[in-house]
């Protein structure tokens, strides 16, 4: 999918932008030969309406979009892309008096709003759609780098696990090596053993498509980033077996796989000077004969030893080897991103992405990257007095523990447990939008990746 914004030109229509309160003073102003129609059709400025001008000669002069209260706007993420949705095509220029901050969400919130995953559609909707000139002081490149990874993160998500297995998420990642001249490795099925990967061996060992991990370096300078991502391409909770609703949204169960290499799109894109690594452990959890049993005890790259009390906690399990392999390479700062427990769903929903950090430093950028990227997070805390939850006695650590609460807290815990050395930050994220959403369709999307791209100068001092 291409993105891009329009060349400036004098032919770009405008779209006024106005609050709520700036409505009056529009029609009484520059809006006065249309106020008339507008107040005609009951425009009112909410936010995300929209109403088109009549030119003189029959044609479009222009169009009004409403930009709300100031409450209307905090409770709704790129609202504006309501209105974005019913012009016509075309380029187009925003008039308005907005901010730096607002004028970057109007832009994001437009690209965003071009995106279609119709790849399964028989009639694929190809109109042109209308096209934006990039407001004065924006990056344009940078906005762009923004939606192209966020659309790779949308369309692995959204596509069917038929199609996006262990191989096909190889593949999609040696393409993202291959564009950006990065170094690519995967290791696949037995391979795993001999290389001392045993746990993401022995989660996607059931399945007829071979686990594998798949490595992708890039960079040559500047600090060391490493991004974990759980890619499991489909969960169906191995012997402990989810009931069918369960299983129901188990594509997007590599949505941390997903969004990492969104990211990691981005900061190629970008060219920004960092050394990069991206990790994914590809497996998909299956029943078969050889499938890992409830009370197993598995031994992990980093030595410790695991009981599995939940053949559906596989997640870590994976994680668990792909992070030691991480912090054997020393990153200055180490990502992992998965679609790990319900538990962070029911604390925070499905629109916030929660995050885990020991370090202050990281967490205060972050916060400041989501501001700046508009992609909420919500800091969740490593509760060192909830680490005997997870010790069960007959091994080093338990991958379910039969708590019964803050099962987001303690999965993070046990994936710290596998983390020596670099500034860490894990996410429990969603990867998905349960209703269509302005610039966020229903289906797959990324989570903290926005956030993650505007608070790394920070993070890691570019």
């Amino acid at each position: 999918m291409t993105f891009a914004f329009a060349d400036s030109s004098p032919a770009a229509k405008p779209l006024h932008v106005l609050r709520q309160e700036e409505l009056s003073r529009f029609l009484d102003g520059p809006g006065a030969a249309w106020a008339g129609w507008l107040t005609a059709t009951g425009f009112e400025a909410g936010l995300g309406e929209l109403r088109l001008l009549p030119g003189p000669d029959g044609g479009i002069a222009g169009a009004v979009a409403g930009y709300g209260t100031a409450q209307a706007r905090r409770r709704q993420r790129f609202g504006l892309a309501k209105a974005v949705t019913g012009l016509p095509e075309g380029d187009w220029r925003l008039e308005g008096v907005l901010d730096s901050a607002e004028k970057t969400e109007a832009a994001l919130a437009w690209l965003l709003s071009g995106y279609r995953f119709d790849r399964y559609r028989t009639a694929r909707k190809t109109a042109p759609q209308p096209r934006l000139v990039c407001p004065d002081g924006l990056n344009p490149a940078r906005l762009i780098a923004m939606a192209e990874g966020e659309a790779l993160t949308r369309d692995l998500i959204n596509t069917p696990a038929e199609d996006m297995g262990p191989a096909e998420l190889e593949a999609a990642l040696a393409a993202l090596a291959a564009e950006f001249g990065a170094s690519f490795e995967a290791t696949r099925g037995e391979d795993l053993l001999e290389r001392n990967f045993p746990m993401i061996h022995a989660v996607g060992r059931a399945s007829p498509r071979a686990p594998r991990l798949l490595d992708l370096r890039w960079g040559q300078r500047g600090p060391k980033l490493a991004l974990v991502g759980k890619g499991v391409c489909f969960d169906t909770g191995g012997l402990n077996l989810k009931p069918s609703s369960g299983m129901n949204l188990m594509k997007k169960d590599m949505g941390g796989a997903a969004t990492v290499m969104g990211l990691a799109r981005m900061i190629m894109a970008l060219d920004l000077p960092l050394r990069l690594r991206v990790l994914i452990p590809a497996v998909e959890n299956l029943v078969a004969g050889n499938a890992i049993k409830p009370k197993d005890i598995l031994t992990s790259r980093k030595g410790l030893t695991v009981e599995v009390n939940d053949t559906d906690a596989e997640g870590r399990l994976v994680l668990a080897d792909a992070l030691a392999l991480a912090c054997e390479d020393a990153p200055d700062v180490l990502v992992s991103m998965a679609t790990l427990t319900g538990a962070a769903r029911v604390a925070v929903g499905p629109d916030l992405a929660p995050y885990y950090t020991d370090d202050p430093g990281l967490a205060a950028a972050l916060e400041a990257g989501a501001r700046a990227g508009f992609d909420p997070v919500w800091r969740m805390p490593f509760h060192d007095p909830y680490e005997t939850v997870i010790e069960p006695g007959i091994a080093d650590l338990d991958n379910a523990p039969g708590f019964g609460f803050a099962g987001s807290i303690t999965a993070a815990l046990f994936l710290r447990r596998f983390v020596d050395g670099p500034r860490y930050l894990h996410f429990d994220i969603y990867g998905h939008t349960p209703t269509d959403q302005p610039a966020r369709p229903k289906g797959g999307v990324g989570q903290g990746a926005r956030a993650l791209l505007e608070g790394l100068a920070e993070m890691v001092k570019l």
